[in-house]
């Protein structure tokens, strides 16, 4: 008869291959027994990788899969955008002078305010904002509210033919206005009956520029002025009837003030197109007669691209930058803002 204690290493090495250590009946695992595909430090070997856990798995791939989706937009974006930023800067600080590049500083900078041409590009840029962003928001509200009234037919069509100048190329409209504006057989001077030189007299050039900007785009800030239109409810319109107001009150009083957000964003979309105005002045007059329809970009054209001077041209355009900037900033603050 053999007693227990004959041999107890056989003895410990069944229960724990039992899993007698731990209660069965509880359902818990055996503590010498491993969860699959989980490497024990005593099984791990030198060199041998193990697996990370489940929750270190998913942390890992939360972290670095979207990489690999965000990776290529972030790539173009530091290749297409950010580096000639940066490059654009570091020229506006440099000159070269027979072939060889210096650092300037500010000079570029400082040189503006003795450069009588730029002066007046901004000049012109400053009265083209000043009358023709206000008239074309303008048209463009009117237009908008004629578009939503139900009483019109062929809305769709008529807001189809008001958007479409938006989508035609650039310089083929400017072209356009350039035959319809010719001083002899132009068809503007033929039904007014008159001889005005449009593009080679200082005054008219401007309103030659004006109206074919306001031409294009009105349409454009008209439909998006529609949809902030087509937001407001019907009920609002019939509250203000009940009061006993009209048409022009009810515009005024109900639906202009809950399109300050939408005539703002038109307002300054309007301020970046007009300071970055260049296709238009450049086929219709080049910018003459004596720089009366010369903009800052079309200034920059003519600085980088025809005198090669490009650390000059990469200083009006930081300019233009920072009056973009400058102008988009008052906007916000001061139209921006609901009224106490």
């Amino acid at each position: 008869m053999t007693s227990r204690n004959d041999a107890p290493g056989e003895t410990l090495q069944d229960d724990a291959s039992d899993g007698s250590l731990q209660d069965d009946a509880s359902g818990v695992t055996p503590l010498t027994t491993p969860r699959p595909g989980l490497l024990t430090t005593s099984q791990a070997t030198p060199g041998t990788p193990v697996p990370l856990r489940p929750a270190a798995l998913a942390l890992w791939r939360s972290r670095t899969i979207p990489w690999f989706f965000a990776g290529p937009a972030a790539a173009l974006f530091l290749v297409f955008f950010a580096y000639p930023l940066a490059a654009s800067f570091a020229q506006s600080l440099q000159t070269t002078d027979g072939g060889i590049t210096r650092w300037a500083g500010a000079e570029q900078y400082t040189r503006m305010l003795d450069d009588p041409s730029f002066l007046r590009s901004l000049v012109n840029a400053g009265l083209i904002l000043l009358v023709q962003v206000p008239i074309m928001i303008g048209l463009a509200l009117v237009l908008a509210y004629v578009l939503n009234q139900s009483w019109l037919r062929f809305r769709a069509t008529l807001r189809t033919a008001y958007f479409l100048p938006a989508v035609t190329t650039l310089v083929a409209y400017a072209v356009v206005f350039r035959v319809l504006l010719r001083t002899e057989g132009g068809a503007v001077n033929q039904v007014l009956g008159a001889q005005i030189d449009w593009l080679n007299d200082p005054f008219p050039a401007r309103i030659a520029l004006i109206a074919s900007v306001t031409w294009r785009w009105t349409g454009y800030n008209a439909i998006i002025l529609l949809a902030g239109l087509q937001a407001v409810g019907r009920e609002q319109y019939e509250a203000a009837a009940i009061d006993g107001a009209g048409p022009l009150t009810t515009f005024l009083r109900v639906i202009l003030p809950q399109l300050r957000p939408v005539v703002l964003f038109c307002s300054i979309t309007s301020t970046i197109g007009t300071l970055q105005l260049f296709d238009e002045p450049l086929v219709l007059t080049g910018g003459g007669p004596s720089d009366a329809t010369l903009t800052p970009i079309l200034y920059l054209y003519q600085v980088g691209f025809r005198q090669f001077d490009f650390g000059y041209a990469a200083a009006i355009a930081w300019v233009v930058v920072a009056l973009i900037g400058g102008l988009s900033h008052l906007q916000f603050r001061y139209f921006g803002r609901e009224r106490s």
